[in-house]
Order: structure tokens, then C-alpha cells, then sequence
């Protein structure tokens, strides 16, 4: 652990009154200096301040000056484009050049040297700077922004900087909070040991009037497939119409529109380019944009320039500031990660966001003076959403988070005090993950590999397949591949491969960014190695391809990454169908290239429905072609053979099997094992039941008198439902479960002796007594009493006889001991039912009249005397005269 910063010579300090005097925050300053200086070298604190108060930019010099050279200030920003503009603006308002007193670090560009004082940086950055100086060598203090917005790598520095704090000593922290969750971050940032909260320090908002307006669309705003192109349509025409409208009263507004991703902001941005023409300048923000793009956008509208109309993800959302915005169109939508354990999938999905998402996003338009929102859902829409965003640790996959921690040396987050404790279920996950990559040892605790993957910017997955493909298809062709898949482009129709080509051959943003990505991971990749991994096998990285021929690269790569993801082309299902080796189905969307390959490397996969899902309920949103050798070699530890037996259609049969996780390679017919057999049989009766025997007459009689006493009576009389018996197989089912197992058809197997044999000695005396076989009536016939088994409706023991049989029985019979009166079905000469009853004499008294005069007529040949009390009872017709 570091001893602490070390000095910046010849610090000059930031005037605070030229940078942002007329800036609300600036009125908060005097308090925050008040509360740092009372924490001394390691306070702690907690600003909530709404957006466009000026924290981001008073914050930070101030507590460089605080710092008077002794280190620099980090101040994390959630988004590259807020990073970049933040840094911009203070070093404009300090009119120092950017990259000198004030500058930032984002994936793949720095602008920052020795003698930067205020250090603007993703939270990514800052991370792996903890992993590679866990003391934050030259670092006095760190300023942690929007972490209300509870995003992942955020929530991990929170618990973090807490111990480095309690470590070092000399270590400022300050959260930044847009909403009322300042009080959970004061409790985890205050005193450890006197469990004093951090202090928190407002700032009023600057809000002016803001105007609410409600239009929502007359079509959906989802279906199946994402976002409607009808309401698309609707927010580009509701943005056109209200720019308009907005212009004529004030000539300099501009417009934001929000949108949940990159897809929607092109299609809105290229409807208003239709619709508003060269009068207007559309914009798109986004994080596909290029880092110019990006900037202009954020950038004020320069003198004499057209309106604008800046058409934006939630990169505006809360971390930025857009000079000039009077009017906020919103379509209500966000995209939100989620995880589906079950299906093996994750990503993002788009829901309508959080209502403190909304308010952030209409307080956009009323920074600068009276604004306008206009949001394109209903007021119902807007109460039934969730009022904060899904903190991100909740729902996302968490094998980067769980490999930093493990590097961390807090496996699980064991001992880190985060804002929310990760998900039990999906934490187990993420480490069973990190073990199959070799990340972790059995205890969780980074490996010497882990370390190296912890180093590559991506998901561990990928860090994997980046080094391993390298020695396997060349470091240049697995960085492209790397790159493509961790970047922001979709595969159009799910064709990884011709989303590469595309990059390869059309020059523009997207293939600078992607260019330039390839560039880091390729010298990542030859670094690193497979050895520094942790592989026996040695790099050849800097040779080029070793393994699949170079139009297979995508393929290979994607295995390597997602061998759970490996799939198979299900026969007989139409080219579209697929099979991964996690058991997951899924279709590749309508049309796809890739229909028809027998093998796939797939890359993303998500819940969807329709078409696009080919009927299975999962979608394939990006994958590459495979041979089933680069499938059998990625998966390899997927691989399995063995014996599976099954009872099915009454009999057990058995094949030998090779499985590709879910995926079967090959099978062959073999002769069961006792062993096999036995447990094939107890697990298809316990899945599906003991329906699947064949129950004799005399076995399922024997059942219900059994269940009958057992209800009744309790013990010592056995408890014969399905679940008992299923718990009991192997005791009551012994020899029988065996004969079935080598071989013997079910229709063989009598039940009646093993139910026999459950009979409780010397109780079993009495069961004739009590739950009798058959019971004889007044006519002198025996006639079989039909007890009810267990899960049918009634629970009466029935004896089903002709009418005539019964004259003169005044009192059902009862069973189990005079419990249970026995229900009498009364039958016709045809043996179809008259009444029903256990209460004879009411029957004789009354309904009897009714039932003669109906019957006596159809049935002449039969007694039907008016006196059934003293009529003989007979099972005979009457004789003829």
C-alpha cells in the first residue's frame, strides 16, 4: 500500500471565482470546504446537487487547491463523452490547455500528463488503476460522479475507496449524487470505526419554469422485436412539429431527444432530416458516435449556426450539460441490462425508465431559462414506472465485476461494504465462470491467469478467447474479432462475419473506433501470451494463423469466449433452429445467412418472441459459422459419453451417448445396466408419476381401501398418495422397480402384492372389516364397493346396484369403523343411474314415488311396488303369469 500522493511541484491554484462564480454550486462551496477540513487528510463527503448546478466543474479545483500539489484529483464520469466534455470545460475555464492542468483518460485516449492536477476518467479506468496500485500512488483524492445512476463499476469503487481510504490515511473521497440517495453513500463513505455518516452538502437547484406536455402515440411503443417503427415515426414528427413551434417564440432554443439506443437515434435522426430539412441541424449523441460527433454535440450552438436538434441515448441524461436545449422530446424508454440464468442469456433489454429518469431528463430543458417537455407516453405510463433505475449489480452478468473483486482480494465481495450485495445466484455463476476460465482457485481468489485477464479491458470471456484465439488464428485476427463483439455495432441478422467485413471495408466512425480498439488488443494479446495466461502451450501469436484457416477466425474466437454457446442445427426443424450445448433453443432471426450451417459460435443470444425467435422464445442476435471440430475443441470440457437409460412406452431401454454439453453427437442402442435401468425408472415415476404403471383392478381397489383408512383413521394404516409412495419406492416397489429395469414390460408387473404387503400386522386382521371388498345388499347379491384413490375428486367409497336389489335397506352401511356411510348408486334395469344417496330412507320416503312412476312404464317386466319397505328386494324380473 502506498504511503501516500506525492507532490505536484509549482502547483498554481485554480481560481475558483473565474471558473464558475454565477454558478449555483459555487454558493455550496464554502460549506464543503468546511465539512473536507473537519475530516482532516481522509474525509469523506457527499454532494447532492441536481444537474446544471456546476458541481462537476466547481468540485474537482476546489479540491485540487485543497490538495495544494500534494496529488491529483480522479474524478470518474460514467460516460466517455462526459468525460471528454468535462475535462474540456474546466480547462477552458481555467484557460489552460487540455492535457496540462486539466485532462482525462477513456478507453483507448488519454489526454493527461505529470502535470495534470484534475484527471477526468471512466470508472473503468479507475478500476484497473486500484488493481495495478491498490494505494492510488500520487492520487489525493477521488471525486466519484452520478452515483445515483448505481452503475456497476461505480457501486465496486465505492466499496473500494472505502478500504483504501482506511489504509491509507491521506485519501479524500467525494460521491456526487443527483437524487435523495446521498444518505445510503454518506453511511458507506463516513467514519468505519465511529460509524459516523459522511457529511452531506446540498446544493439548491436552478431550475426555471418548466413546462409539461403529454402526446402520447396511438401505436405501441414495444413489441416483440424492440421498439415500433410507428412510434419512431411519432417522435420524430412530435420533435419536428414542437422545434417549430418552440422557434417562433424563441429563435435560440434547441432541442434534446431521448431515445433508448443507437438504432432509434438514427432512425429518428434521419425522419427530422427528412421532415425539418436543411433549416435545422440534427445531431446524434450516442456512444457509436465518434468522439467528434460526440463533441459537437454537447458542444453549444456556434454563432450564426442553424437550430439543432440533438437526438440522444441517456448520454444526456444526467452527466452532460447541452448548452442551448429550451425543449426535451422523450420517449420514456431506456435500455437496462438483464441477465436470464436459466436460458444462458444476458444483455441488454429496453424498458421504460425509471420515473427520477424522466424527471432528469425534463430538467434538461429548463437549465438555462423557461423550458418544455413533451413526453410521448401517457400519465399512466409514467405512474406504473418503477420510481429508480435498477441498481445495475442487481440484474447484470457479473463475471468482470466478480474477477475484479477476486483480484481484489475480496472474493464475492466478501468484507467490501457496496451499496447493494451482489445476487447470490448470479455471483455463483460469475465465479463457477472464472473457475472454468482458470481466473480463480477453488476459494476465489485471482489466479496469476486471472490477473492477466483483469488487465484486458473486456468481459473475462473475452479477455480468454483474445489469448487463446491469438496462439489459434493470429493476434491480429482474434483483437478484430475481440473488438467487433465488445464495440457498440449489432450484427446485422445475427452475421458476426459479415459485420466484420463491413468494418474491414467502409471507412467512417464506426471503423475508426473499431480500428482502433483492434490496435490495443492485438498489442494486448502479443504481451500477454498464452504462457502469461497460464497455458502450458506456447504463444505464436507475432506468426500469425496456427489453428482455423483465417475465414474460420470468427467462429474459433466466438467459441472460445461462449462454449456454452456452441450450437447445432436441430434436425427436421427448418434451417433457423438451433440447439446450444447450455440446452438453450433459440432461432436465428427471419431470413438470416447463417440459416442452414450445421454449427454456430454463438455471440449474443436473448429473450424474444415472434418471428424472430423461429418459435423457440430466445433470439440469436450475433454468431459465426463453425466446424464441428473447433465446436468439440472450445467445449471440450463440455464433452461427455456415458450410458443413459429411460423408461418410456412401459419399457426401459438404454443408449450410449456423446454429448457436446446438451448437444448429442452420437448414440447407439445398448443393453441397460440393473443399475441404469433401476434409477431410469424411479426418476421417469417421479417426474411424471405413478400413471405410468399399470394398476390392476385389484391393485387400485386395494389403494383406495388403504387410502380410505389411512384418511380416516391415521396410523398404523399406510399413507398411499403418489408422494408418499414415490418416497417410499425402493421399500414398497422393491422387486417389481428391479423387473422393470432388466427389462420387463410394465403390463407384467402386478401391484396388487406390494400394496399387499403395506398391511400393518396385526391391524391387517381388522382391514376386511373395516374396508370391506364387497358388501352384500337385501337381495342377497355380493356387490364390489369401489373406493375412490388418491387425487380423484371424491373420497366416498360407492357401491353402484339395481334398485330393485335394495327394497327394504332403511340405513346405508358405514365403513372404517362407522365413519364413512357408503353412497348408494341406484341403478335401472339397464344399469343406468336413477339417484345417488347414503340416506335410504329420505330416498324410499319421497324421491322413490317419482322415480316408479317413471320407470314402471319402460321397465314393465320389473317390480316397482308403491310399498318398497315391504316389497322383497330381488336382482329377478317378475314372473309371467
Amino acid at each position: 500500500m502506498s504511503a501516500g500522493p506525492s507532490a505536484i511541484p509549482d502547483i498554481q491554484p485554480f481560481d475558483l471565482a473565474a471558473i464558475g462564480a454565477d454558478l449555483a454550486f459555487a454558493r455550496s462551496l464554502p460549506e464543503l470546504r468546511k465539512a473536507l477540513d473537519a475530516g482532516g487528510p481522509s474525509a469523506a463527503a457527499v454532494v447532492q446537487a441536481p444537474p446544471g448546478t456546476g458541481k462537476t466543474t466547481m468540485l474537482p479545483p476546489l479540491m485540487a487547491n485543497l490538495a495544494g500539489g500534494t496529488g491529483r484529483v480522479i474524478v470518474t464520469q460514467p460516460r466517455r463523452v462526459a468525460a471528454r466534455a468535462a475535462a474540456r470545460r474546466l480547462a477552458a475555464l481555467d484557460a489552460s490547455p487540455l492535457g496540462n492542468r486539466v485532462g482525462y483518460t477513456v478507453r483507448g485516449e488519454r489526454r493527461a500528463g505529470a502535470e495534470t492536477l484534475v484527471e477526468f476518467v471512466t470508472p473503468g479506468i479507475l478500476l484497473r488503476r486500484l488493481l495495478a496500485d491498490p494505494g492510488l500512488t500520487g492520487v489525493a483524492a477521488v471525486v466519484l460522479d452520478e452515483v445515483h445512476e448505481r452503475g456497476l463499476e461505480t457501486d465496486l469503487l465505492v466499496g473500494m475507496l472505502a478500504e483504501v481510504r482506511q489504509l491509507r490515511g491521506d485519501l479524500q473521497v467525494v460521491a456526487m449524487s443527483a437524487t435523495v440517495e446521498a444518505a445510503r453513500f454518506a453511511a458507506l463513505l463516513g467514519d468505519p470505526d465511529g460509524g459516523r455518516p459522511a457529511p452531506v452538502v446540498d446544493s439548491p437547484s436552478v431550475l426555471h419554469t418548466l413546462e409539461v406536455r403529454w402526446h402520447p402515440a396511438a401505436a405501441s411503443r414495444l413489441d416483440d422485436r424492440g421498439v415500433t417503427r410507428a412510434f419512431l415515426d411519432h417522435i420524430a414528427t412530435t420533435a419536428a412539429e414542437a422545434q417549430l413551434h418552440a422557434l417562433r417564440t424563441d429563435p435560440s432554443s434547441d432541442a434534446l431527444v431521448f431515445l433508448p439506443g443507437a438504432r432509434e437515434v438514427a432512425h429518428v435522426a434521419a425522419g427530422l432530416r427528412h421532415r425539418a430539412g436543411a433549416a435545422v441541424d440534427v445531431l446524434e449523441l450516442h456512444g457509436q458516435a465518434s468522439a467528434a460527433e460526440q463533441d459537437r454535440a454537447v458542444s453549444g450552438r456556434p454563432p450564426g449556426g442553424k437550430p439543432r436538434i440533438i437526438v440522444s441515448t441517456d448520454l444526456a441524461e444526467s452527466s452532460l450539460t447541452v448548452p442551448g436545449v429550451r425543449l426535451v422530446i422523450d420517449s420514456g424508454l431506456a435500455r437496462e441490462p438483464r441477465r436470464d440464468a436459466a436460458r444462458g442469456m444476458a444483455g441488454l433489454v429496453t424498458v421504460s425508465c425509471a420515473r427520477a429518469s424522466a424527471e432528469q431528463r425534463a430538467g434538461r430543458a429548463a437549465r438555462q431559462g423557461p423550458g418544455t417537455v413533451v413526453r410521448c407516453y401517457s400519465q399512466q405510463a409514467f405512474g406504473a414506472a418503477p420510481a429508480h433505475a435498477t441498481p445495475e449489480i442487481r440484474v447484470a452478468d457479473l463475471a468482470g465485476a466478480a474477477l475484479t473483486l477476486a483480484c481484489w482480494g475480496s472474493p464475492g465481495g466478501q468484507g467490501l461494504a457496496l451499496p447493494d450485495e451482489p445476487p447470490r445466484q448470479a455471483m455463483d455463476e460469475a465465479m463457477e465462470v472464472l473457475r472454468e476460465l482458470g481466473a480463480v482457485t477453488w476459494d476465489g481468489h485471482a489466479t496469476a491467469a486471472g490477473r492477466v485477464l483483469a488487465e484486458i479491458p473486456a468481459d473475462p470471456r473475452l479477455a480468454r478467447a483474445l489469448l487463446d484465439g491469438a496462439a489459434d488464428v493470429g493476434a491480429q485476427a482474434a483483437a478484430e474479432v475481440v473488438a467487433a463483439l465488445g464495440g457498440d455495432q449489432r450484427a446485422h441478422d445475427a452475421d458476426l462475419p459479415r459485420l466484420l467485413g463491413k468494418l474491414r471495408t467502409e471507412p467512417g466512425p464506426a471503423q475508426r473506433r473499431w480500428l482502433e480498439e483492434v490496435r490495443r488488443l492485438e498489442a494486448l494479446a502479443r504481451r500477454h501470451g498464452r504462457n502469461a495466461a497460464g497455458h502450458a502451450a506456447a504463444g505464436g501469436n507475432a506468426a500469425g494463423p496456427t489453428g482455423p484457416a483465417t475465414g474460420e477466425a470468427p467462429g474459433a474466437v466466438v467459441a472460445l469466449a461462449y462454449p456454452d454457446r456452441v450450437a447445432r442445427l436441430v434436425p427436421g426443424d427448418g434451417p433457423a433452429r438451433y440447439l446450444l450445448s447450455s440446452g438453450t433453443r433459440a432461432g436465428l432471426p427471419a431470413g438470416s445467412s447463417l440459416g442452414g450451417h450445421e454449427w454456430l459460435a454463438v455471440a449474443e443470444v436473448s429473450r424474444a418472441g415472434g418471428r424472430d425467435a423461429a418459435g423457440t422464445g430466445a433470439v440469436i442476435r450475433s454468431a459465426a459459422p463453425l466446424t464441428a471440430a473447433q465446436a468439440e475443441s472450445a467445449a471440450s470440457h463440455l464433452l461427455a459419453e456415458a450410458v443413459e437409460a429411460e423408461f418410456r412406452q412401459g419399457r426401459v431401454t438404454a443408449r450410449k451417448v456423446r454429448r457436446l454439453g446438451a448437444i448429442v453427437l452420437a448414440e447407439t442402442p445398448v443393453r441397460p445396466t440393473p443399475e441404469a435401468g433401476r434409477a431410469a425408472v424411479g426418476a421417469a415415476l417421479r417426474r411424471d408419476g405413478l400413471a405410468l404403471l399399470e394398476w390392476s383392478a385389484a391393485a387400485r381397489d386395494l389403494r383406495g381401501r388403504l387410502a380410505l383408512l389411512h384418511r380416516e383413521l391415521g396410523g398404523p394404516w399406510p399413507d398411499v398418495s403418489d408422494g408418499a409412495l414415490l418416497e417410499r419406492l425402493d421399500e414398497w416397489l422393491g422387486p417389481e422397480l428391479q423387473a422393470l429395469a432388466e427389462g420387463a414390460a410394465v403390463a407384467r408387473v402386478d401391484l396388487a402384492g406390494p400394496l399387499r404387503n403395506l398391511l400393518p400386522w396385526p391391524d391387517a386382521a381388522r382391514f376386511d372389516d373395516l374396508a370391506p371388498e364387497w358388501l352384500e345388499v337385501p337381495s342377497g347379491s355380493r356387490i364390489r364397493v369401489a373406493y375412490p384413490v388418491p387425487g380423484e375428486e371424491t373420497t366416498r367409497p360407492v357401491v353402484a346396484v339395481k334398485l330393485q336389489e335394495c327394497f327394504g335397506l332403511a340405513e346405508s352401511p358405514r365403513l372404517a369403523g362407522g365413519r364413512v356411510p357408503v353412497l348408494f348408486h341406484l341403478l335401472s334395469p339397464a344399469r343406468r343411474p336413477l339417484a345417488v344417496t347414503d340416506d335410504l330412507t329420505s330416498f324410499w320416503s319421497g324421491p322413490y314415488a317419482q322415480v316408479r312412476a317413471e320407470m314402471r312404464g319402460r321397465y314393465p317386466r320389473h317390480p316397482w311396488p308403491e310399498d318398497p319397505w315391504a316389497a322383497p328386494a330381488t336382482a329377478r324380473t317378475n314372473r309371467r303369469n
